[in-house]
């Protein structure tokens, strides 16, 4: 999970000036950005503007989220009733990985989303960690140790019963194209002009600042901010105004994506899962997405490494879909940041301002990241770009922390069996903050301080390191109870059985009970309430 913090400020404006924004995009970017602007603003002098290009499409390579996104909702007032079944959405309680370690025992593992409930059992999963790493034979595998991973692996709702007073974590799965024309209407009763047309040219002062956008029907529209989300194209910030785009191909190898979606039978007795799941392939991985329609396959590799075609065979091979007639995208992917989001009168929001790979699906808390941050500062600063600097400072910290989270994923898998992973393995083009996370866990120090120390903990908590660190299985062999005695003293072999795991077995079966198959969820209380 992705932990996120910024104040929740109150916009105050002394200016009598209507202030005119322009977004430019739809999608799930645009519109998410039109409807928190709508809402902060909605009794303050400005008006929002959104120009769509009839014609391209979106993106979506990712359909899934972290749990921030439930707190956007909130914040725009709609409910999962209205907007889920709308999406063909489901609950996310987490991500299994599959497939990316090769050491016994640990060949998967489940990356739960923290919750309150986790304070009676993520205590002994860390402290198990810590003399794991010492050499005793204690189980920390994270699986056993979070209610999320049960819930999912029972395929059951992340939403318990009333009778259970704890709220848990989640994120969601949902379809992107009707997510953004959901959002797109939701902004447009809350006022935001909608504009259908193609961006002919963009008119630039003398200043540099961006002054208006000649449309393809001969419309000018002008505006004093404007707000680029036209995807990986960046028409206003990196082609108009020339910000620097700062590539992580050194340090993530995946550029390309084929995808394949497969039609779900609702009468099926597999059951809906209630995680997304992530298999390491030869040159990348595979993302299995369950929306209540259908399930979004998809694979993420290098195109160095492999072509197009052996990617798509490889991923219908997977599907056993060989010889099956099937819809098939193949996107390509611009992953890294630019060096400024915010540059003069125009901030990017969404792939215009960066892509980390959809690994830990965080394209939407990029997004939302931004757009809160953006709003807040250019609030405080009367609208102006006083906190630009800040605020950049920021996102640029943001991504480049979340990266180190994503390139340890592929720097510390024991994968061995195709170049690509091979590369991966001894890559040396990582962060010092990773190496020194990395350096901490092997000698077995307190990682919570390492974590803290470069401010990491901002972007994924510390449980969230143990359970892939510990969920790779990166110890060392175990030792015999006559050498750790010897280096640790006798008490240390009892201390290292502190927690009774029976007890925890018990508490999160017993948690478990109190929330309802994902489908039947589903059914009773989005779609036919």
């Amino acid at each position: 999970m992705i932990n996120s913090a910024h104040p929740d400020k109150t916009a105050q404006s002394t200016s009598p000036k209507k202030l005119n924004m322009v977004i430019l995009g739809g999608g799930t970017a645009g519109w998410m950005t039109a409807n928190l602007m709508a809402k902060k603003w909605q009794n303050h002098p400005v008006s929002i503007t959104l120009i769509e290009s009839p014609s391209l499409g979106v993106i979506g390579v990712g359909e899934g989220s972290t749990p921030q996104l439930k707190s956007f909702f909130d914040k725009i007032g709609v409910t999962e009733q209205e907007w889920m079944p709308q999406c063909n959405a489901t609950y996310k309680n987490g991500i299994l990985f599959n497939g990316w370690s090769t050491r016994v025992g640990f060949e998967s593992y489940f990356h739960p989303f923290t919750s309150l409930i986790d304070a009676h059992t993520a205590p002994a999963f860390v402290y198990n960690t810590q003399y794991r790493r010492k050499g005793f034979n204690v189980d920390c595998h994270p699986d056993r140790f979070f209610l999320s991973a049960q819930l999912a692996k029972q395929k059951k709702s992340a939403v318990g019963e009333y009778n259970f007073p704890f709220d848990i974590g989640y994120g969601y799965h949902f379809d992107a194209i009707l997510l953004g024309k959901f959002l797109g209407k939701v902004a447009q009763k809350k006022g935001v002009k909608h504009i259908l047309a193609q961006v002919d040219e963009v008119n630039v002062n003398d200043a540099g600042d961006i002054q208006s956008l000649t449309l393809d029907n001969g419309e000018v529209i002008a505006g004093d901010f404007f707000v680029d989300c036209s995807g990986f194209n960046s028409l206003l910030l990196q082609k108009t105004l020339k910000v620097p785009f700062i590539s992580f191909k050194d340090n993530l190898f995946n550029d390309s994506a084929v995808t394949i979606s497969v039609a779900r039978d609702e009468n099926a007795q597999q059951g809906l899962n209630s995680q997304t799941i992530a298999t390491a392939m030869k040159c990348g991985w595979a993302w299995d997405i369950p929306l209540t329609n259908r399930t979004g396959n998809g694979y993420v590799y290098s195109s160095d490494d492999c072509t197009g075609e052996q990617a798509e065979l490889e991923l219908r091979e997977k599907l056993s879909l060989v010889d099956e007639a099937v819809d098939v995208r193949h996107l390509k992917m611009k992953v890294g940041r630019v060096k400024q989001h915010w540059h003069k009168n125009c901030v990017a929001i969404g792939l215009s301002q960066g892509f980390i790979e959809p690994l830990e699906a965080t394209a939407l808390h990029f997004v939302q990241e931004s757009i809160e941050g953006f709003i807040d500062d250019f609030s405080l600063g009367q609208y102006s770009n006083i906190y630009q600097d800040r605020f950049n400072e920021k996102m640029n910290h943001r991504f480049d922390g979340i990266r180190d989270y994503i390139v340890a994923h592929y720097r510390l898998s024991s994968r061995d069996d195709t170049e690509y992973w091979r590369k991966n393995s001894i890559n040396p083009n990582i962060s010092n903050n990773l190496k020194k996370i990395v350096q901490c866990w092997v000698a077995g120090d307190d990682l919570n301080k390492a974590l803290i120390q470069p401010g990491m903990v901002s972007f994924y908590p510390p449980v969230s390191w143990h359970a892939m660190l510990a969920g790779y299985g990166i110890f060392p062999e175990l030792s015999q109870d006559k050498q750790l005695a010897e280096k640790f003293g006798e008490q240390a072999l009892d201390a290292a059985h502190k927690y009774d795991l029976a007890h925890i077995d018990q508490f999160i079966q017993r948690c478990s009970v109190n929330f309802a198959d994902h489908q039947q969820f589903i059914n009773d209380k989005l779609i036919n309430k």
